[in-house]
């Protein structure tokens, strides 16, 4: 399993449950600094793959690299994600938009397009391939002060219903997961107030855990998920309405 944003709270619970399940894991981010520090919470076999996922050359590099050490790949997380700024559409920074938008959402185009095209490869075990995206509920409702992500996991929501109905006839299931906030370090640095409005929203009356992220998707990337592609598979407390 390839997971990206692996050295984040959301890619290492992703990847410890995976290593749970017997599967073997490489960690794609951006810091070395931080893959080495999950290598060391987790396992010392992953791999580790320094990758900025908005590079298309590095993700194929890294890609290629993974192929070689593992003969195949089964399953690909995309789970790197960047918050942005916390203020209202008409005080935010253009570039920094675009920034949470490239990331996002052209990084796991990219991440997505480059997998899709080695997994269609591979021979069919029963499937070619699994394909995660982590996307959010706020791609689906939206929330203020939160535009830019919010846009750019909607349209990681419409990137993944196109994929799923593309790469179907290839044995290829393409699913991505909409969680509500979740409990790792990208929130924790959200102020008292923003919290209290964030978790207003839940009627579990909580923040999402990692784990609970990623028992879901160990799930979407098994054989058990054999029917489903190119859905939205929510994680939000509650808080969805469709």
């Amino acid at each position: 399993m390839l997971i990206t944003g692996g050295a984040g709270g959301i890619g290492r619970a992703i990847a410890r449950c995976a290593l749970d399940f017997g599967a073997l894991v490489s960690l794609w981010d951006h810091t070395e600094e931080g893959l080495h520090d999950a290598r060391s919470e987790l396992r010392a076999d992953i791999a580790l793959r320094r990758v900025d996922v908005t590079d298309q050359g590095a993700i194929e590099s890294a890609l290629a690299a993974d192929v070689a050490a593992f003969g195949r790949i089964d399953a690909f997380v995309n789970s790197a994600g960047i918050l942005g700024e916390v203020l209202p559409l008409w005080e935010t920074d253009p570039a920094a938009f675009r920034r949470v938008l490239e990331v996002n959402l052209v990084g796991s185009y990219l991440c997505l397009r480059a997998a899709l095209d080695v997994m269609r490869r591979q021979e069919p075990r029963p499937l070619r391939g699994h394909i995660v995206n982590v996307a959010s509920v706020q791609g689906k409702e939206g929330l203020p002060l939160a535009g830019a992500y919010g846009a750019s996991k909607a349209g990681l929501i419409a990137l993944t219903k196109t994929a799923g109905k593309e790469a179907a006839p290839l044995g290829i299931m393409v699913n991505c997961v909409t969680p509500a906030a979740t409990d790792t370090a990208m929130v924790r640095g959200m102020s008292p107030e923003r919290r209290a409005d964030v978790v207003s929203r839940i009627p579990l009356g909580r923040m999402a855990e990692a784990h609970e992220i990623a028992r879901m998707v160990a799930f979407l990337c098994s054989d058990d998920c054999s029917f489903s592609t190119g859905a939205v598979f929510d994680l939000s407390g509650g808080r969805a309405t469709y």
